[in-house]
């Protein structure tokens, strides 16, 4: 059996609020699609310490500057499941961006402050700000116990 794709909010979280009543551990890893080998490191880590890792891949529209970048940023489901799978990822949760900003409308940001300003954030403002505000969005849906990130 291949990993379960699930791209609505409410059943993510249906499904995961049985997989927590039974005692069961949540691992997190959070990315937005064209995985790679850094991806597969954190999907078996998150594996071999949780009983369900659930992989989000969501192009997240607030953390880009140009309308072109966003457009043009590499979409295969396909391949990132079965990427996923194999690594030991249980659910793929793949939300438009319909399901995670209902009507285009961002009611609730978060701002990380002076650290926007390094790094990608000197040349891509709001960048920091968008991630922040998306995997906190994210933690919300999932609920994981652990979360997974690269450096």
């Amino acid at each position: 059996m291949g990993v379960q794709i699930v791209k609505g909010i409410d059943e993510l979280r249906l499904l995961l609020q049985s997989v927590r009543a039974e005692g069961r551990s949540v691992g997190f890893v959070a990315t937005m699609g064209g995985l790679h080998a850094g991806h597969e490191a954190l999907v078996l880590s998150a594996a071999a310490v949780n009983d369900v890792v659930v992989v989000s891949i969501f192009v997240n529209p607030l953390q880009f500057g140009e309308e072109a970048d966003l457009l043009n940023y590499p979409r295969d489901l396909e391949t990132d499941s079965r990427l996923a799978h194999s690594a030991g990822a249980d659910i793929i949760f793949a939300p438009s961006g319909e399901e995670m900003y209902p009507h285009g409308e961002v009611l609730t940001t978060v701002s990380v402050g002076s650290l926007a300003e390094d790094w990608e954030g000197s040349t891509r403002p709001g960048h920091f700000d968008g991630v922040a505000t998306v995997v906190s969005k994210l933690f919300n849906i999932v609920g994981p116990c652990t979360a997974y990130f690269g450096e």
